[in-house]
Order: structure tokens, then sequence, then C-alpha cells
């Protein structure tokens, strides 16, 4: 409990501190940057190959049972809900906590370790502000732009499987796509993405920021908190999944 409420604490300041940080224009433009292309280049290629097969299992899957009932033309329609709705945030997120948020712990971690940090805030800076700001900032971003990435790349892997494997028609495949899936999906799948990178980075900089026992300690670290950000991502995942259509009424047919 008394680390959980640490942890609340945390986000709360943390989460003030990147809104104040934005509205007066006051973040590292630096090292915002290097954090962005730093996490670009770790999660892009390994979230593509992930979203692959993916969408061709999702494509084999669903041919197979709607073969049965003679439901070939909705394969657009399963497309929509799970990797639209579901899977492209839940796998941006599980990137972004899996490995760019292990090099957050181990980076800030290290860095705590060799009295980097204590020596920032004798000299009066922010920890916060200087250093968890610009990650918190890049791992939304980046899971944003990742989410839209992935979302092309399921449902291209889809469409062609279905297409030349399953010998469906494009056209009704596209046409349940467009039906059963809307801008509010969208919306939702990647707001969903920027709250799990906003957990992921939060919850890796709160452990590299609380390292103790030296090396030993940062990797432990790094594996507390990719354990407990995948843990969040999901629950925050449910509490989105039904809390956002309350607020956001779905004008898709499958709801």
């Amino acid at each position: 409990m008394f680390e959980a409420g640490d942890l609340l604490a945390f986000s709360w300041y943390t989460i003030r501190a990147l809104v104040v940080a934005v509205v007066r224009r006051e973040i590292s433009l630096r090292e915002s940057i290097s954090q962005l292309w730093f996490m670009a280049s770790v999660t892009t290629l390994p979230s593509v190959l992930v979203m692959i097969p993916f969408g061709v299992a999702v494509a084999l899957n669903v041919g197979s049972l709607a073969a049965q009932i003679g439901a070939e033309a909705y394969g657009g329609a399963i497309v929509a809900f799970l990797i639209i709705g579901q899977a492209a945030p839940l796998v941006c997120a599980l990137m972004i906590a899996g490995v760019g948020g292990s090099a957050i712990t181990a980076d800030l971690g290290s860095r705590k370790i060799r009295e980097e940090i204590d020596a920032l805030e004798v000299m009066g800076v922010s920890t916060v502000s200087r250093l968890v700001v610009p990650r918190v900032l890049a791992a939304i971003l980046i899971t944003v732009l990742l989410g839209a990435l992935v979302m092309v790349v399921g449902i291209g892997a889809s469409l062609i499987f279905h297409v030349y494997v399953l010998d469906g028609s494009p056209g009704s495949f596209l046409g349940t796509l467009t039906q059963f899936a809307s801008v509010t999906d969208f919306v939702s799948a990647e707001f969903k993405a920027a709250v799990f990178g906003l957990v992921s980075a939060i919850v890796a900089s709160y452990k590299g920021l609380t390292v103790r026992a030296g090396p030993q300690g940062v990797g432990n670290a790094v594996n507390e908190a990719v354990v407990l950000a995948f843990i969040l991502v999901f629950i925050a995942n449910a509490v989105i999944s039904q809390l956002f259509p309350l607020f956001v009424p779905a004008k898709g047919e499958y709801r």
C-alpha cells in the first residue's frame, strides 16, 4: 500500500508537471527529441513484426469460422473489432512498456545509483521536469503514432491473406470494415494508446528513480516496472473500453 501511494503521488506530480511544461512551453526540446528518436527506433520494427502474423492469424481464423456458417464477407467486421478496437493499442503499449519502459527504468536507475539524480536536486533542478517529463511525452507521442501504424499493418496483412490465400473479395472485406468501424473506434484506439503510453512511462520512471541496492537493484527495478506496467495497461484497457462508449457513443454497427 505504501508503494502504491507513492506511485499515485508521483503520477499526479508528473502529470501536473507535464501539463505545466506543455502550457508554458518549458519542455526540454533536446531531451524530448532524443527520447522520441530512441523510442521510435526500438519499438517500430518489433510492433510491425508482431502485427503482421497477428493480422494473418485473425484472417485465417475468421475465414475458417466464417466459411462454416456462410459469412465469409464479414471478415472486415471482425478485423475492425479486434485490430482497431483492441489489438493495435495493446501491442503498442506492450512494446513501449517492454522495450521503451525498460530502457527508461535502466537509464534513470543508473543515474540514481551514480548519484546524478541527487546532484540535480542539490542544484535545485527538478528531476521530474528535467528527466521524467520528456520521457513521458515521448512515450505518449510514439505510442499514438505506433497505434496508427500497426492498425494499417494489421488490416493490410488481414486483407492480403483474405484475398490471396482465402480467395475472398476485397470489396466485401473493405465494405464490412467501413460498415462496422467508424472514426469513433479510431479515436478510442488512439486515446487508449495515449493512456497506455502515459501509464507505462510513469511506472518506468518511478521504478528508475526509486532504485536501491546498486546495480542489482536496477535489474530488479526493470523487471518490476515491466510487469507492473503490463498489469496497469490491461486494467486501463478494461476501464476505458467500458467507459469510453458512455461519453462518446459509437456509431459502428457491431455495437
